[in-house]
């Protein structure tokens, strides 16, 4: 066997014990959420009976609030959902300590979204298997380029075990993260998230998160409504991603309680919500999974309760979120998505425009489709949703509808949520990787780009950068100044690892597409 080969089995080895390792610590992420909410959930019921339990909850909301509050006052970056921490660590923008992050986002995330907040797990699952990657990298003395392949791994997995869908969270690390399908990564970030799957499947079963049972095919002569739905949702989750960014003005705004204790607000709102309505609490997968139940003939009735659902939901999931307590949108998300499929779908019944049988599609449809226009994954959408519901029998309206709606978020200007977040965030002179030493950078060659049909010698490349090595079809070549670039390719170019960001940033705008590291 070759070195190289043998470095790569290594490293592969490596992937799948970052899974193995990730699969562990989500599985205790979801089980203590599942024993929080459920707790919580129980002293509710117990308000109902005696007033006086509210004392016990409002101390315990409060103290909930200070213990996250100050883990993300201490590490700011443990806050929210940690996926654009992830992508500026893997462009090079951004070093973080993975214990610290671990440990805090593991115990802040259980206590937050255990109470019932609008607050989903896999944004912190994500963020807990990247931190899982970086400690066994760092701990293995794993190159730069190795580490970030082991992050990466360690992301899909997260995302895997969070949701029981290791092709999901492999390829949302390539469509979101990397934004291209490079093969390293693919390959040991899919070892990582089965390997991750497979043992939280042993603790919690292989049911499908969402076993929503949908056996009719949706007609071809009712696409008419998927195009409808599809902009419905382009139009609402554009309306969501502008609502988020505002709200964080508003915050900003409360000076009167510092910063990090601003998860408070959301807490208090929470005590009528979670009293009077204890269904639609907590990240939604109780919701969704209700909602065919609601279908019933009364759909007037339905449509405002739907609606209402939605507009609640909305709300103060951007309340909850925008707080900067340890938490993510995924599941919230396919959540609203899943009320405005079911409210389109009731107002489509009440004017006798489609069977009421088929409101359960729209369901499913509708969460690939609002998922698809905030996040801007489609095939990500289309896969998680096929994953989570246990259905590979309606792929084609599934793509209907994630397309419709991406396309109408792009028409009106939108941009990937996770992106816009990262570049909002401010970095910290001493969180950049600062170190002084030599790192390589991967740069795929797209047909789109600049840099085809080119030598070497005739590209402005950026200020102390130096291609290394072209990957072509399965060969190495070593560049000179002569050699030709080819769409395929895989540039591999050596940079000063205090400069990564920068080189990062100038070759996406010298290659006017957007590349993996």
């Amino acid at each position: 066997m070759k070195k190289d080969d043998k470095a790569e089995l290594k490293l592969l080895l490596l992937a799948i014990v970052v899974g193995l390792i990730t699969g562990a610590v989500v599985g205790i992420f979801r089980f203590g959420i599942l024993q929080t909410s459920t707790f919580w959930l129980h002293l509710f019921s117990l308000a109902h009976q005696n007033p006086l339990w509210f004392i016990p909850i409002i101390a315990g909301f409060a103290a909930i609030g200070v213990i996250a509050g100050y883990f993300v006052k201490q590490y700011p970056h443990v806050g929210g959902s940690g996926i654009p921490e992830v992508k500026l660590q893997l462009s090079g923008k951004l070093k973080l300590m993975w214990w610290p992050i671990l440990w805090r986002k593991l115990l802040s995330g259980i206590l937050v979204i255990g109470t019932g907040l609008f607050l989903g797990p896999e944004g912190p699952s994500l963020q807990l298997g990247s931190s899982v990657g970086q400690g066994v990298g760092e701990k293995t003395k794993q190159t730069k380029t190795n580490q970030r392949v082991l992050i990466a791994t360690g992301a899909a997995s997260g995302l895997s075990a969070a949701f029981g869908a290791p092709l999901s969270g492999a390829m949302f690390v390539l469509e979101e993260v990397f934004h291209n399908f490079s093969p390293r990564v693919w390959l040991n970030a899919l070892a990582g998230a089965i390997a991750s799957d497979f043992l939280v499947s042993n603790f919690f079963g292989l049911e499908v998160p969402l076993g929503i049972t949908y056996n009719r095919p949706f007609p071809i002569y009712l696409y008419w409504h998927l195009l409808i739905l599809g902009i419905i949702l382009g139009l609402l989750g554009h309306a969501y991603k502008k609502g988020l960014f505002a709200f964080k003005k508003v915050y900003a705004k409360i000076t009167k309680i510092p910063r990090w204790l601003h998860g408070l607000i959301p807490l208090a709102i929470l005590l009528p919500i979670a009293y009077y309505l204890p269904l639609i609490t907590g990240p939604g997968n109780r919701l969704i999974l209700s909602l065919k139940g609601m279908l019933t003939p009364n759909t007037a009735a339905l449509c405002g309760t739907l609606i209402a659902y939605y507009v609640i939901r909305l709300a103060f999931s951007i309340v909850s979120y925008d707080s900067g307590l340890p938490s993510g949108i995924f599941l919230p998300i396919l959540t609203m998505g899943a009320l405005i499929g079911s409210s389109y779908g009731a107002v489509m019944v009440y004017l006798h425009l489609l069977p009421a049988q088929l409101v359960v599609n729209l369901i499913i449809f509708a969460m690939a489709g609002y998922f698809a226009a905030i996040i801007r994954a489609p095939f990500t959408a289309i896969l998680l949703i096929t994953e989570m519901v246990g259905s590979i029998f309606h792929l084609m309206p599934l793509a209907v509808v994630a397309f419709v709606a991406l396309l109408v978020d792009q028409m009106m200007g939108g941009r990937p949520i996770y992106g816009q977040l990262a570049q909002a965030m401010q970095i910290k002179p001493d969180e950049g990787a600062i170190d002084g030493t030599e790192d390589q950078l991967t740069l795929p060659v797209y047909e789109s780009s600049q840099l085809v049909d080119k030598k070497i010698s005739e590209i402005k490349w950026p200020e102390n950068t130096l291609v290394k090595v072209i990957h072509r079809d399965g060969q190495d070549i070593i560049p000179t100044g002569r050699s030709t670039i080819r769409e395929g390719d895989q540039l591999v170019l050596a940079v000063d690892s205090s400069e990564r960001g920068r080189v990062y940033d100038d070759m996406k705008k010298l290659q006017e597409v957007e590349f993996d590291g």
